[in-house]
């Protein structure tokens, strides 16, 4: 009896505690919270794009590069037979094709189209005629490396399946007046997609063909901003078409980024001499001749647009003008 007593006791002693427990907790919930601070609303979008408007640097005027993007070769062991020759390779057109189209939407640089080359030429040798338009740098590639493989794992009720492909392509950029390789980089890519199942429940992957792709413009992309990079910094550059008295016709026009009233400087090219030491022709740096400041604008596309300049400065106009070239105006720093 005593120990009944005892347990009772101590029940009672517990269910007090618990209530004052609960009783303290509720108040203590209940307490009432000091009023939430007033923040002030955000600006709108309007007004945020408005203030980095303004915050913005100045932007560089810069002139369009003349670009052609020849076919990229498949130097992997992907895709390769004896019935297919290197015209009808994919993998290299597909890599070439989407470096153009990253180039194009840029909008930086006036790209031409160098895929097929030799079948151009032999059109145009028919035609006796040759409309080719020279660029500034051809971009020139190869897909070196390509493949996938499949993995996963599989368990007691669950099991997952990998599928991975890798790309990486090699770009360099040829000089086409000296035909000298300036840059070179490489870019690697990787896309993969992943499926599982559980107790027979989930989602079951086929062959993915879209991997391919997705590798290859992986690959394109990891290039890309150092591609760019390298073509802003080659020097613009363009050709006296005619001086006729004081005005100066010269290739380019809108398209380029050309505006009436540009100041543009007229080169000289340097002399050609043979270096003793190398044994090659080597070119001395080129000379300014002259000023032009754009006046006017003729043609209707990016092939046959030119502008009409007016002398500044310099004797150039008497010639001889097969060593002259016009370049964008640099300004001297103190």
């Amino acid at each position: 009896m005593s120990i009944i007593k005892f347990y009772r006791e101590n029940m009672k002693l517990f269910k007090s505690s618990l209530f004052i427990f609960l009783f303290l907790a509720i108040v203590g919930c209940a307490t009432v919270k000091s009023p939430p601070l007033q923040v002030e609303a955000p600006a709108s979008r309007k007004e945020q794009q408005q203030a980095q408007t303004k915050l913005k640097a100045p932007e560089v005027k810069t002139y369009k590069r003349k670009i052609a993007v020849a076919r990229f070769t498949n130097e992997s062991r992907y895709g390769k037979s004896l019935l297919r020759d290197s015209d009808l390779d994919p993998l290299g057109k597909q890599a070439s094709d989407m470096l153009m189209s990253r180039l194009i939407a840029s909008g930086k640089f006036l790209i031409f189209e160098r895929q097929d080359l030799e079948k151009i030429k032999r059109e145009q040798a028919i035609l006796n005629k040759s409309d080719l338009i020279g660029v500034d740098a051809l971009i020139m590639g190869s897909v070196t490396e390509f493949g996938r493989f499949t993995g996963g794992k599989v368990g007691f009720l669950s099991s997952t399946k990998n599928q991975i492909a890798r790309a990486k392509v090699e770009i360099r950029m040829v000089d086409v007046r000296s035909s000298h390789a300036f840059f070179s980089a490489i870019g690697g890519g990787e896309a993969n997609t992943e499926s599982g199942e559980i107790a027979g429940y989930g989602s079951r992957a086929d062959y993915d063909a879209t991997l391919n792709d997705r590798a290859i413009a992986a690959a394109i992309s990891d290039v890309l901003n150092e591609l760019v990079s390298k073509l802003e910094e080659r020097p613009w550059r363009t050709d006296i078409l005619k001086i006729h008295g004081t005005r100066v016709f010269i290739s380019g026009g809108k398209h380029q980024g050309i505006t009436v009233g540009d100041v543009l400087t007229v080169m000289q090219e340097g002399q050609k001499v043979k270096s003793l030491q190398s044994g090659f022709e080597v070119t001395l740096p080129p000379t300014e001749v002259g000023t032009l400041r754009v006046v006017g604008q003729f043609g209707d596309s990016d092939v046959n647009e030119g502008s009409v300049c007016e002398i500044l400065n310099g004797s150039f106009i008497k010639g001889p003008f097969d060593r002259l070239f016009v370049t964008e105006k640099k300004d001297v720093k103190p």
